[in-house]
This record gives C-alpha cells, structure tokens and sequence, in this order.
C-alpha cells in the first residue's frame, strides 16, 4: 500500500471509531512501524484534518460545538494531585465527559490537552500512563488551578457535577484568591 493510500485509510480507522485508536495498534494494521504512523498523523493534521491525540490514542474530533443533543460547559479546579481522581470520578459517575484540560502559563499562555475521559476505566488508564511516565499534571504548571471542558445530556447534570465538585472541595471557589 503506498504512503497516500494508507493515510487515507488510516484517517477511515479513526472516523469509525468512537474511542480513541493509539498509534502502536494503526502500526500493526497498516504492517509499518509506530513513527510511520506518528508521521502520518501529522501529515493528516497538516492537510487540515480534525485528529486529536488523546492519553489513550488517537481520535477523529467529531465533537460538534454546536451539537444540541449535549451540553458542553467549563469548570475550573483547584486540588491536590491526589484529588485528581475523584474529581475525574464525580464527573463520569454523574455522567460527564472530561473533554479537555487547560492551565493558563504565565510565559506560553493557555496550554491545552485533550482527554475524552468517559468512565472510570478511561481514568484508570490514564492516571496509570501518568504514573507509568511519570509525568505530573498539568495543574503542577499553575498550583492546583485548571479548567475543564465537560460534555454531558444537559445543563442540569452540569450543574450537578459541579455541585458535587463543590462539596467535595474541588471546584474553585472564586472568594478564594
């Protein structure tokens, strides 16, 4: 299969999928190595196409901003690295998605990942590859402080979880600075 036509094919892999697809599985797919496909992606994102990387693979983001079947809201945190899974926690078992995580860096600006964390075994395997690459958070960058995009049915579970986060003493409360 030449470069061209397996990017094509590969971007396919990621449209069907609804969970994130990481690269070492495309490699065994497509029979190229892991950096090939590493390459591709990029190539593909290049092109203009919507490939997000998430701690868990890639994804085609598909996530419609304007999507009226969802309500999609912001929520900012402060806690300890050791709250981090309960706060992910409250926000699947109330049934949330952890879209993304931002900081805001004084020298860089917003500094932004993608997460897609949907259940309580997408969190587990990411606080697992955390502490397997022994990486820290990015709140580390910002003493505690981050954002988060939530995806849910509708504004009532919203607020739910933030209520929740509140009793919890994980949402930041703005009396606080």
């Amino acid at each position: 299969m030449n470069p061209t036509t397996r990017r094509k094919e590969v971007f396919k892999v990621l449209q069907n999928e609804k969970q994130p697809t990481n690269a070492t599985k495309l490699a065994d797919k497509f029979n190229v190595s892991r950096q090939v496909i590493v390459g591709d992606i990029a190539l593909l994102r290049a092109e203009g196409r919507e490939i997000i990387s998430t701690p868990r693979g890639y994804l085609h983001n598909n996530i419609d901003k304007n999507n009226f079947d969802h309500y999609t809201g912001k929520i900012v945190c402060l806690h300890t690295t050791e709250q981090t899974e309960k706060e992910l926690q409250i926000i699947v078992d109330n049934g949330g998605e952890t879209i993304d995580v931002e900081v805001e860096h004084p020298i860089y600006g917003v500094i932004a990942s993608t997460l897609h964390l949907r259940s309580r075994h997408d969190i587990q395997e990411f606080l697992h590859k955390m502490k397997e690459q022994n990486s820290n958070l990015l709140a580390s960058l910002t003493d505690g402080i981050h954002l988060h995009t939530i995806q849910c049915e509708d504004k009532a579970m919203f607020d739910r979880i933030k209520k929740e986060l509140k009793e919890a003493g994980i949402l930041f409360d703005e009396n606080q600075s």
